[in-house]
Parts: structure tokens; sequence; C-alpha cells
């Protein structure tokens, strides 16, 4: 029986049919072609590529800024009985060389990669090697210095076309302005233009916006209202673990959340709140990327994000069941004017960018004309406070020394201990007998974990422990004199984001950076902030506002945001202040006093308002200071 799209997606994932647009890409990329699909939040973007390349000889590349998304296609491709590995940061050049071998002579279907891997001419040349058969890039709008995320890693992805001329990219992005879509579709190298979009109103997204003093209230008053999990977005770490206290104290099961936090302490936190045992989480952007939670019924922002994209990206994790959910902005003017204050910081000036540079490698003692490709843990916060510099703008320079091709940032990521036999089971054998105190230890290793002679497998090192009887630290070191007998190698655990030097240091006087880049970003990111302040002043419908703003052409009002449901209000209210007056002035004529306090709809105002509205279209005529409805 020939396999078709939907016979891999019903034999894989379970499926009998495709979600909106997803047929429509596939087939775009079956028939060769470079396709740059947009797709809002949890439209099921990864199907897009990875059903296809099912269909296909060969191997998917995927590249990926989100380390922890990575690790989890993988994973779940790999309950599926689908080959595939991901080569990020903190893996060492061995697993790196055994992971691309088994591209090359395995049957591995998909390789997803960090975008700073292609840095390495060793990686190039290997991909040279395999037989590819589609290369996808999620976060497209990585590759555009008009994109809200921009990453200068991503502009080495032009050399896959390089190495394979005639494998066509899907490029995938849940926001992307018109501008970005050109830029993207350029930088890619597209043979032609073709965009398959969908339309970026979320029916079931009530967006709601409030100018509120007392942020802290209205979001109290929301979250008991609303019922359900939800997200509140927070701008720093800080802020996180107050606005979870503030929720704990006024019986909200909260917790917090920051990139801060070790990686087992965020694992956990949010695996609680994706079970429902957390009810709220409160974070900064941080949390978010990747996680597939459907039944989240509100997103609050007490703080202005930086950019529309970044909020629709956010907002979006709400309502993905497609039930009612509620996006919730809540800001005061002074949150509005740190927002235009905080470009500053994240644009330094020239000097500011040269002494970072300067002290960055003074910190890892690397001399002038050494330090290329050298590879280090890396923490910023840290960085900035020893040598007194300011972090937003510690972090900004960093990302233009990226930029300009000095460094390279690679995030955070845990990766568990790995170990890997490195002799055959015969000679392994021979060491169990020779050196009896370790053939307990070999035997649960060879228990527990498969695959160990031929590749690096992530191991348990307390599991390990409790198997033969001894301390964790015990097992840590037979595992270490294991690899000094030349028996295996082990990788101990990781934790921290690390910094690679791409260039030898040069003496920061003799540094380039390009300014005008720098100039042109800045003079961006004003138009971004102007964008969101039209979004909160918008006076028409808050999903025209976004559409409008993604190039959307619309003027069809959502009918659920704030401005649409207090339209709608006032509009009801409206009719019913009127036939009120109406009945009223039909029995007899009254003062204006008279008239307003026998009514019963609306506020004094509301009620003043119609009836002048009636004066002027001399619904109601006024005569001797007496009001009276007209009887024709």
């Amino acid at each position: 029986m020939e396999k078709t799209s939907l016979s891999i997606l019903k034999q894989y994932w379970g499926y009998e049919k495709f979600r909106p647009l997803q047929e429509e890409i596939i087939h775009e990329v079956l028939l060769g072609k470079d396709t740059l699909a947009l797709m809002p939040t949890g439209g099921g973007k990864s199907l897009c590529f990875q059903v296809p390349s099912l269909l296909s000889d060969g191997i998917c590349i995927v590249i990926s800024p989100l380390i922890a998304l990575m690790k989890d296609q993988v994973e779940n491709l790999r309950k599926r009985n689908i080959p595939a590995i991901a080569i990020f940061s903190g893996m060492s050049a061995r697993e790196v060389d055994i992971a691309l071998d088994n591209c090359i002579f395995g049957n591995i279907k998909f390789l997803y990669l960090a975008p700073e891997r292609l840095y390495s001419d060793l990686v190039q040349e290997r991909i040279r090697h395999m037989k590819v058969n589609l290369f996808a890039i999620d976060e497209a709008h990585c590759i555009s210095q008009w994109g809200y995320d921009f990453r200068p890693s991503y502009l080495e992805l032009i050399k896959l076309r390089e190495l394979h001329s005639n494998v066509p990219f899907l490029a995938l992005t849940a926001t992307a302005t018109p501008r970005v879509v050109t830029d993207i579709q350029e930088k890619l190298g597209f043979k032609e233009e073709n965009v398959l979009s969908k339309s970026f109103r979320r029916e079931n997204l009530g967006y709601m916006v409030f100018n509120e003093e007392n942020k802290m209230g209205r979001m109290l008053r929301v979250i008991k209202k609303m019922g359900g999990t939800g997200i509140v977005y927070v701008r720093n770490r800080r802020e996180t673990q107050e606005v979870a206290r503030y929720l704990l104290n006024h019986g909200v099961p909260a917790d917090f959340y920051h990139a801060g936090l070790e990686m087992s302490v965020r694992n956990k936190k949010q695996e609680d709140w994706t079970k429902n045992h957390t009810r709220v989480i409160v974070a900064t952007n941080a949390f978010g990327m990747g996680i597939d939670k459907a039944d989240v019924r509100f997103v609050i922002h007490l703080d202005i994000p930086d950019s529309l994209e970044a909020y629709y990206q956010e907002a979006g994790r709400a309502g993905r069941d497609e039930k009612k959910a509620y996006p919730v902005l809540l800001y005061q003017q002074a949150d509005r004017d740190d927002l235009w204050e905080n470009i500053e910081s994240s644009f330094p000036d020239f000097a500011f960018i040269q002494h970072c540079y300067h002290y960055l490698c003074n910190h890892f003692q690397i001399a002038v004309g050494a330090g290329q490709g050298l590879t280090f843990d890396f923490d910023v916060v840290d960085f900035s406070k020893k040598y007194k510099l300011e972090l937003a703008k510690t972090l900004s320079a960093l990302k233009f020394l990226e930029r300009d091709k000095w460094l390279s940032l690679l995030e955070a990521v845990y990766i568990p201990a790995r170990f890997k036999f490195e002799v055959g089971f015969q000679e392994l054998y021979k060491f169990q007998v020779s050196s009896v105190a370790y053939d307990n230890l070999v035997k649960a290793i060879l228990r527990l974990y498969g695959g160990v002679f031929d590749y690096f497998v992530p191991i348990n090192e307390f599991e390990l422990a409790r198997k033969v009887g001894k301390s964790v630290d015990e097992v840590i070191h037979m595992l270490k004199m294991m690899q000094q007998y030349e028996m295996g190698t082990y990788l101990g655990k990781t934790d921290k984001p690390q910094l690679q030097f791409l260039q030898a240091r040069v003496d920061y006087k003799n540094l380039y950076i390009d300014m005008q880049f720098i100039a042109a970003r800045k003079a961006f990111k004003q138009e971004q902030v102007k964008a969101i302040y039209h979004y909160l002043d918008t006076k028409d419908c808050r999903s025209i506002a976004l559409q409008q703003y993604f190039g959307e052409d619309t003027k069809e009002p959502c009918g659920v945001c704030d401005l649409c449901v207090t339209r709608d209000f006032r509009k009801n209210e409206h009719k019913k202040i009127v036939k009120e007056i109406q009945q009223v002035l039909l029995s007899r004529a009254m003062t204006l006093h008279e008239l307003i306090d026998t009514l019963t709809v609306g506020k004094e105002d509301r009620r003043l308002e119609v009836l002048r509205e009636l004066l002027d279209t001399e619904q109601v005529l006024l005569k001797d200071n007496l009001y009276s409805w007209p009887v024709f």
C-alpha cells in the first residue's frame, strides 16, 4: 500500500485528519518548493516537516533556537519509534562526532540542531555527506533583523543552501510582519516567493487591556472570575516571587518561574502547573516556549511586553483547546514611559561594547591572538556584577558582539550524565574478571541502559548507586576511574549557559562593530514600541489592531475583546435608555431633574448623553423647560 501524508499521520500520531493549513504546507514541501509557513502558536507546525520527511528518503535537519523544545520533540519522536537526535551546547566533541556519524551511516530521520552549530566547519562538512530531504527552520523570524527576536546565528543558515542546493527549506513562524516575511525569504535564498499563512485572528481569544492603578487587585479579580489555570507574565525575577506570594496569600494556588532557577526546579514547577497541581504560574518570558497545555484560560501581563510580536506569542498560549480564553494586559502610564526609556539601555554605545569585550576576554584569561574556538560556562549576571556593568546593556552588547561573529552565546540546558563503553564486550568481560570491584557496576549499566556500546546514553548516578549498594560519590568516582582505564567515557551532568569565542582575541581598540546596524535596530525598536502604544490606545478592536500590524487587511470586529464588549454593551444600553425615555415621556412631559431621576437604566452621565442625542435628532422636544416625546 502506497504511503500518503494522511496514512503517515494516522500511523504515527493517530489523527484522522490534519489541522487547517497543515496539508497545504506538506503538499508544497513534497513538491520540493521552498515554503514559508505562518501559523499561530499551537497550530501544529512540527507536523508540517515531520510528515513529509517520513514520506521521503533521507534525513530532515531541523534548526531551532529552543533547546528544551528540541529535546521534547526528539523524545516524542522516539516514543513513536521514529529515530531522532539533537545536537546542542553542553555536548562533548565525541558525542557530537558519534551523533553526526549516525546521521550519515545510520537510520536517523530527524537531526535537530541549534543554529550556533553551523559556525563549525566540521558540522558543515558532515552535513554535506548526509542525504538530506528537507531543512526545517523553526522560529524563522529570528533570521530577520526586523524580527522581534533577531538571532545573529540564524544568518549562518544560508550555508545549508550551499551544502545542498536542491533541498527545499520550510521556514516556520507564528509571528511575522510583511517586512519580516520578505526578509526571511531573502535571507534563506528562496528560489521563488512562497508563503502560506493562517489568519492571525484567534476567534476564541477575548483580548483585554486596562489602564489600572491597582494592577494586583485587578489581577486577583480577573483570576477569581475566570476560573481554570493561567499564566501571569512579569518583567523580572524578583516580581515573579512577589506576585506568586501575593496570590498565595489570597488563596490562589500559585508558583513562580524564571531562568535563574536550577533546571530540575524549573521542570518540577512546570510539571505541577501542567498537571493542574498549581493553578497559576507567575513567570518571566523564559516560560512557555514549547509548552503544549491546551486548557489555559487566561494569560495576564502585569508589564507591557517589548513588542506586539512577543505579546501575540505569549497571549497565544491561552485557549489552545479552542474554548473561550482571555489574554489580559494591565498597565499604568509609568509602564509606558519605562518602555520607551528601556530602548536606551538596549542599545549601548561603541565604547561600552569595547569595554564589555575587553572585560570578557580578561574574565576568561584569554591573551591577545588566542581563544578562537574556546567554549566556557558563562553566567552573565555574575559577569555583569563582577565588572559593575548594567545587565540590560551587557546582554545587548553581547548580542551585537555575536552579530559581528566575535562570539556565540548558547542558552542554558540541562543535560544528564552520559556514559559509553569504549571497548567491545569481550574486553569488557576481561576487565570485570580482573577488576572484581567494578563487576556489579558494569552489570548494572548493561542491565539498565541499552545501546551503551554504540553511543552515549543518559545515566542516573543515583539509580546506579541504589543498584550496587554504594554512595553516589563512590559511583561517580568509579565511573571516572573506568574512564582512566579507557574502558568507557563518563560525562557529568551540566546545567549552565555557555559562551564560545569565534575569533582570536584582538585589542579592544581594534574591535569592529557595525554601528550602522545598531542604529537601524534602535530605530526599528522605536517603531515596535509605537506599535504597542497604538494597540493600547486603539478605540476600534484589539484583534483588528493585531491583525493589521501583521499585514492582514480586515475591518471585521472580533466581538469578544474589551472594546467590542464595551461597544456592544453601550449599544444595548443606549437602546434600553431610549426605549425607557420614550415610555416615560409618552405618559407626560417632565423637567430634566424629574426625567433623569425617573430613569432606571444606566448611570446619570450616560442618561444625559443619550438625552442630548435625542434632542439633537429632534426625537425629544424641549419647551418651557419640559421634555416631551412628540406624537405624530
